[in-house]
């Protein structure tokens, strides 16, 4: 009468290795030293994994995963949102100076930045300077330009551009407290264009309107994430 046979159960590799080791080494227990040495060392050329090996190997993946768990812990969410002091509850932000060579650039800005504001914060947002604010975020753009990244291999024309903006950002209570400042805030990102890159900062296009969003949604997370 033939005997069942029971499903084959397939191990992954190196704990297959290690079970076959850990078998030899029950079953020949009285193997001489050299022998044993013999068997190691043709184990380890043909790639087995003796115990200590099985050992330093699973030690590692234990570590792997440590480390794994450490980057991810440090890893923000979007969306995430650090508060600003407890005692701020108005916030005023009055129209940012502009000191560079882009026309209007600094209220398609400020626009951009109180929408951001109105919409990722519980802050009562004031248009303007005011002795009711808790505080004032003051802004100056400085500098703006765009240089070709890439080009069209048969015009020649530029098809996407790195287009950088820089301001200098301060936000100060109503005692003149400096609560949060940066001398330089440098935004940079790429974008497509299907124009000529000096047409890029033209007010009310569809690419100001871009930059002006990434540039909002960038700087309202530098400047909530600064508490």
């Amino acid at each position: 009468m033939r005997q069942p046979q029971l499903p084959r159960i397939t191990l992954f590799a190196p704990f297959a290795n290690a079970l076959r080791t850990l078998r030899l080494r029950v079953l020949t227990p009285s193997a001489p030293r050299s022998v044993a040495k013999h068997a190691n060392a043709s184990r380890r050329d043909s790639g087995c994994l003796t115990t200590s090996g099985f050992r330093s190997q699973f030690s590692s993946l234990i570590l792997a995963g440590l480390l794994l768990t450490t980057v991810a812990c440090g890893y923000h969410t979007a969306g995430h949102v650090v508060t600003l002091p407890e005692n701020v509850k108005t916030l005023a932000i009055p129209a940012f100076i502009n000191q560079s060579q882009t026309y209007r650039i600094e209220q398609t800005l400020t626009s951009a930045v109180v929408h951001e504001f109105t919409t990722r914060t519980h802050y009562h947002i004031l248009n303007e300077a005011s002795d009711a604010a808790d505080a004032t975020l003051r802004g100056t753009v400085l500098t703006t330009s765009t240089s070709p990244l890439t080009y069209d291999s048969q015009t020649g024309r530029a098809e996407s551009i790195l287009v950088v903006v820089s301001i200098r950002v301060s936000l100060v209570d109503h005692k003149g407290k400096v609560l949060f400042q940066i001398p330089s805030y440098v935004f940079r990102e790429q974008y497509q264009v299907s124009q000529e890159p000096s047409s890029f900062f033209e007010e009310d296009s569809p690419a100001m309107g871009r930059l002006s969003r990434d540039f909002a949604q960038s700087f309202v997370s530098s400047v909530l994430e600064g508490f």
